[in-house]
């Protein structure tokens, strides 16, 4: 099996379009269409449902789409542990970093191995713990920051922070003068949310879930100056790592009446190859961890 045509064939089942795929792979549409047809020649199978310019895969298709993936992803990973050897390229890490880490712990230390190797690339991807996982299992990513309670069977993980989730208000808040918060009260109150997929929303849920109580969610947002902003002008509290709320005097961090504790790690797919980059950061980051 030709893996040029494999790669196109990839391509036009990732984008739905021969047009898209052909764009991606800087070829012209015919070109594209032509290869994907000497491929199911080959095949003696139809691989592509073709309507009114809309393409879909048959369930041969999808069968060697699976099939697919997995041989790319073998040749890229090969490739690039010859060209290491050889020492052809420099490295490259792409990783997955949750916003709330991404904004208050990871840009010290992305600066710091930038500093330290400055021939590397670092690739960061913004994402949830759900998508992180999913991107880091199709070859998307290398890495990426989950919660350690939310690793997968997939995964290879190494836990490298220890941080407390606190309930999070405004300065003039009934809640100012309490020196903690039980779920009663926490319930009770109009929420500020990041969507589901975040750890951050996750842990909400699941306090939900084991304590029995509906949060009453007044806001949904993944964006953190706004889910500050929200609080801060009293229209809903939230959650958040208690990294987060140190630095604003106008915010408060309280604990849980029962205090909540993440186990944060780094993950990468279990058996998969990591480049000598990847290896590199992995060792940086728990070399730095608190």
């Amino acid at each position: 099996m030709d893996l040029r045509k494999l790669h196109i064939f990839n391509q036009v089942a990732r984008q739905r379009s021969f047009t898209a795929a052909g764009k991606a792979l800087h070829m012209a549409q015919p070109a594209v269409s032509i290869a994907v047809r000497k491929l199911e020649t080959e095949l003696e199978l139809e691989l592509f449902h073709r309507q009114d310019k809309q393409v879909s895969l048959t369930s041969e298709g999808e069968v060697l789409l699976r099939h697919s993936e997995q041989i790319l992803r073998a040749v890229e990973q090969a490739q690039l542990e010859m060209d290491e050897l050889k020492g052809l390229r420099k490295g490259e890490v792409r990783i997955g970093i949750p916003s709330m880490l991404g904004s208050y712990y990871f840009p010290d230390i992305l600066m710091a191995f930038k500093l330290k190797y400055p021939d590397l690339k670092l690739t960061v991807i913004e994402a949830g713990t759900r998508d992180i996982q999913q991107r880091i299992d199709c070859g998307e990513l290398d890495m990426g920051i989950i919660v350690a309670d939310k690793a997968t069977e997939k995964l290879q993980s190494t836990a490298f922070l220890r941080e407390e989730m606190v309930v999070c208000v405004p300065q003039e808040h009934s809640f100012a003068q309490r020196a903690s918060i039980d779920l009663d009260s926490f319930f009770a109150e109009q929420l500020v949310l990041f969507k589901e997929g975040y750890f951050h929303r996750e842990f909400i849920d699941r306090l939900s879930c084991e304590s029995g109580y509906q949060p009453t969610i007044a806001f949904e947002t993944n964006l953190i100056p706004l889910i500050r902003s929200i609080v801060k002008k009293g229209f809903g509290i939230t959650t958040f790592l208690r990294m987060v709320v140190d630095d604003d005097p106008q915010l408060l961090a309280i604990p849980f009446q029962e205090p909540v504790w993440l186990e944060l790690s780094i993950g990468w797919k279990k058996g998969g190859y990591l480049s000598h980059a990847d290896r590199c950061f992995v060792d940086f980051l728990l070399a730095n961890a608190p």
